[in-house]
């Protein structure tokens, strides 16, 4: 059994809006830090890396200590999923490092699902549903993983804050052309964003192709409309939790032992939204899948993980 305050650790959860970072060291929190997006699809991988550098580097001036003083860092980040393209940041983290004369010690990079659902269940199984600028649930059974969702809103990610934000606009302009109803949102969005000129839609085309917004920032408005009585709205965040509901719906045709622990994450979830109501009420329709408060973060599962890396590199 290692001692827990003999090391330090760093944990990065490096989502699609936002990466957030914490240094542990001897038994407690010494730094945070929360950054822009550092996933892959947004900015590449390139510029991923230096900025997961930058929030190491930072995190460690915050505290105080040296990067080679660091034990293990641990990086998960959106939508890196197959093996090579772990290894391929990983590689580049550490030769970007070198090129500032800094050495890393022990560095895992992997998925933010995977560090979120070790935060969730610490080990044991479960279905972890995470809903943030995507969507995915990651399922932990016998030490084997299964994956649904996640596929990013090119191809799918149904029910994610992209999802809602874009099906949110597309209702805007369905209305605004007479194939669809009204809806308030409309007038919400233009608001917010003084270079739309709902007199001139297309004016809507052009700030979101010079990025005056992304889909997911439209969907906590999309969410106070719902609340607000617009029917057009509310019918989106009851589809969106429709779809998200499959999710773990979906990964328990390979589990034959029930009820399945699900544990939900997200930023657009986090708080008591009408989004997680619904979602809930959907996911308590299967009477195989119970709904559990998460034991931790994403965070609490990149530090766990990194003392796992710990205590395997003493055990060789």
């Amino acid at each position: 059994m290692i001692n827990k305050n003999d090391y330090t650790i760093i944990g990065i959860d490096g989502g699609g809006t936002k990466t957030r970072g914490i240094i542990y060291s001897e038994g407690s929190i010494k730094a945070e830090l929360v950054a822009g997006t550092t996933r892959i699809g947004a900015v590449g991988v390139g510029e991923s890396c230096e900025r997961t550098l930058t929030v190491i580097t930072e995190l460690c001036q915050k505290a105080n200590i040296e990067i080679s003083e660091v034990d293990a860092i641990v990086v998960g980040l959106a939508g890196v999923w197959l093996e090579e393209e772990k290894m391929r940041s990983q590689n580049l983290i550490r030769t970007l490092a070198r090129s500032q004369k800094t050495i890393i010690n022990d560095l895992l990079v992997t998925s933010d699902a995977e560090i979120a659902l070790e935060g969730a269940f610490g080990g044991r199984d479960g279905i972890m549903t995470i809903v943030g600028t995507g969507s995915i649930a990651l399922g932990k059974f016998h030490d084997k993983l299964y994956r649904c969702g996640g596929w990013g809103i090119e191809l799918d990610d149904e029910g994610s804050g992209a999802w809602i934000g874009r099906e949110g606009l597309t209702a805007v302009v369905r209305a605004l052309d007479g194939r669809g109803e009204p809806t308030i949102l409309a007038d919400e969005i233009a608001q917010l964003y003084p270079t739309i000129n709902l007199d001139e839609p297309r004016t809507i085309v052009k700030a979101y192709a010079e990025r005056a917004f992304e889909y997911q920032n439209l969907t906590p408005y999309v969410m106070k409309c719902a609340e607000n009585g617009d029917k057009i709205c509310m019918r989106i965040i009851t589809d969106s939790a429709k779809h998200l509901s499959e999710l773990p719906d979906a990964i328990i045709k390979n589990v034959d032992k029930f009820p399945v622990n699900v544990a939900l994450m997200g930023g657009i979830i986090d708080a008591n939204t009408i989004l997680r109501k619904l979602l809930e009420e959907e996911i308590s329709k299967n009477s195989k899948l119970k709904i559990v408060k998460p034991a931790g973060s994403a965070l609490d599962g990149a530090i766990s993980i990194g003392f796992g890396m710990i205590k395997q590199d003493m055990e060789n």
